[in-house]
């Protein structure tokens, strides 16, 4: 017992020395600047869980490349049949002075409908993540972002840096659709490993967690999330599969002429 206490308490200053050397933004840079690979290609399953315990199951084929410093996404559903067809494409430009370009196709309207910037909090497409989520994949635009170092927390012998984050204005909390979020930083990885958020009266809404990270083809990767939403009590958990850095994608691959015509 005297062992562990002390082996604990080493831990635990040893952590405290190195979250001192952090701040709020170094440590959001650092997620921003981890090396995800200049392209990957990924299937994943959704499934959707409402309060009665009713789930829905969803599977996407999904592509991600940077062209330069600019990110192109985009994700084409294959089942059920309901969904198969749609698809969604965005563009994350590093300048932070550019909005995001993000479209999105619906066979059954069979046209491709622009995402604005005043939507990007709604949520895609039944899940409980937003179109802004779904787009950064657990990084910041820090223009839009007071940050702060809350402190640490150690789960399951695990050390993580708590840091906050508030939009800087009302009008990008609206937007967003929430008043701030602590997020819950692996600094081995550089990767949050659960992030709490609050909706823009400070009520409980949603927590993401990141269940399983491990590394593929030598980039560490989230292959599972689970994602509560505490106002309603739908879940939405995610799994990917198939998860493949080394593989060519088309650069024609992300264009809304590809949205239309699907995965052929």
């Amino acid at each position: 017992m005297n062992k562990f206490i002390a082996l604990s308490l080493t831990c635990l200053l040893t952590f405290n020395a190195q979250s001192q050397d952090w701040t709020g933004q170094e440590i959001i840079e650092n997620i921003n600047n981890r090396d995800d690979g200049q392209q990957v290609t990924r299937s994943f399953k959704i499934e959707l869980t409402d309060r009665r315990g009713i789930t829905r199951t969803e599977v996407t084929q999904g592509y991600k490349k940077y062209f330069g410093d600019q990110k192109k996404t985009v994700i084409f559903y294959k089942e059920p049949t309901n969904v198969r067809g749609t698809a969604f494409l965005t563009f994350d430009y590093a300048d932070e002075s550019k909005d995001d370009d993000q479209w999105l196709y619906l066979p059954a309207l069979r046209r491709v409908r622009r995402i604005s910037a005043s939507d990007r909090g709604d949520y895609f497409l039944g899940t409980d993540l937003t179109y802004e989520e779904i787009k950064k994949e657990g990084k910041y635009d820090l223009s839009e972002y007071n940050t702060k170092l809350i402190g640490q927390e150690n789960d399951n012998q695990q050390l993580l840096l708590k840091v906050e984050l508030t939009p800087k204005t009302k009008q990008l909390s609206e937007e967003l659709g929430y008043s701030r979020l602590i997020t819950y930083v692996d600094p081995n990885i550089w990767m949050s490993r659960k992030i709490e958020f609050w909706d823009t009266n400070g009520n409980a809404l949603k927590t993401i967690e990141n269940l399983h990270i491990t590394q593929i083809d030598g980039y560490w990767t989230v292959t599972e999330i689970a994602v509560k939403n505490h106002k309603t009590q739908h879940t939405t958990r995610m799994m990917f599969f198939d998860i493949d850095y080394k593989a060519q994608i088309r650069n024609d691959m992300f264009t809304q002429q590809q949205l239309k015509r699907g995965l052929r």
